[in-house]
């Protein structure tokens, strides 16, 4: 049975992914920091509809980079990282502060990446280890007002890129999926005006669902995607870059 972590499960696309990969066969290890109730939620409902699998909540504070295996130690088989925790600040970079900016790089960055020190073995194990980012078209392109978001963002990208070269003789992959506008909660607290200015910016003419992000972690951690790695795809329904 393959495990698959995935961090911010309480999230909109976090949850929408373990849906989708429970339906594809995974047992899920499901992590949240503050919000226990929706993954307490998701476990009770995956487990019903999928009684051969185990969803098992996980908590841990990815603010603090220095004690990691206090969540890796509950792991046993993992099969697939899928980091899908997120959070931003919006206003102009000369209100940003030091600490705003060491949450972001910490959240987004830097515990990933220690928890992926830790990981390295197991995911080598099955033979087929995945990993997905779930980034940012701001990586990419930028935005004003998320100076800050857009620089973790497109660090992610490079990480993924330098890493992905050493761990492909393992037999693991590590892909960013970089989405656009998605209909998440966080992105409702803009105010319907202002979202309506971005839909009407947007090629495909709606934003995405969660859902339509899921699609591409769940392919990219299918067996089948093995000679994929080092990549960022961009989901944003030619919005953007």
């Amino acid at each position: 049975m393959s495990f698959a972590l995935i961090m911010g499960a309480s999230g909109d696309i976090g949850g929408a992914c373990a849906k989708r990969l429970a339906a594809s066969g995974w047992s899920l290890y499901l992590h949240y920091y503050r919000h226990q109730q929706p993954v307490l939620t998701l476990a009770e409902e995956l487990a019903k509809r999928y009684p051969k699998q185990d969803f098992l909540p996980v908590q841990y504070d990815l603010t603090d980079e220095d004690h990691s295996e206090q969540l890796t130690a509950q792991l046993f088989s993992v099969d697939a990282v899928i980091f899908a925790a997120g959070m931003t600040y919006y206003h102009l970079f000369a209100q940003t502060t030091p600490a705003e900016l060491s949450t972001l790089m910490k959240v987004h960055l830097l515990t990933p990446m220690v928890l992926l020190t830790k990981l390295q073995s197991k995911l080598a194990a099955s033979g087929h280890g995945r990993i997905v980012f779930i980034g940012s078209v701001y990586g990419g392109a930028g935005s004003a007002m998320e100076v800050g978001y857009s620089t973790v963002k497109g660090a992610q990208s490079a990480f993924v890129r330098a890493y992905a070269q050493e761990v492909a003789s393992l037999n693991i992959t590590v892909n960013v999926v970089a989405p656009g506008a998605v209909a998440t909660k966080m992105n409702a607290s803009f105010g319907a005006a202002a979202l309506a200015d971005v839909r009407a910016t947007i090629p495909a003419g709606r934003f995405a669902q969660p859902q339509d992000i899921s699609y591409y972690v769940a392919a990219l951690c299918a067996p089948e995607a093995a000679y994929l790695t080092g990549q960022t795809l961009y989901v944003t329904g030619g919005w953007l870059r």
